[in-house]
């Protein structure tokens, strides 16, 4: 049986509408929810003025990375979990 403080890893994809760009969404998955996080990819629009898409890994105990997923979804956020990810 694997340890509470054991340290996993998930991979997701997030879309920070235009809306989001002057938050500090990816810095509060880090700061707030105690998540070390990876960019794999980041897609942005010219000039930061469409969407962004980011591909991150996620790393930190089952706990931090639920309540981080929970944060992104209270921003309503979209998100895709690497079960969702075809090309990995």
């Amino acid at each position: 049986m694997a340890s509470e403080n054991a340290l996993i890893y998930q991979r997701i994809r997030v879309r920070i509408p235009k809306d989001y760009h002057q938050e500090p969404v990816i810095s509060r998955l880090v700061s707030d929810y105690g998540l070390t996080v990876n960019i794999k990819v980041a897609i942005l629009g010219r000039d930061a003025i469409g969407d962004g898409w980011f591909e991150l890994d996620l790393q930190g105990t089952k706990a931090q990375i639920q309540n981080g997923l929970i944060y992104l979804q209270e921003l309503d956020l979209e998100v895709w979990d690497d079960k969702k990810i075809s090309h990995w």
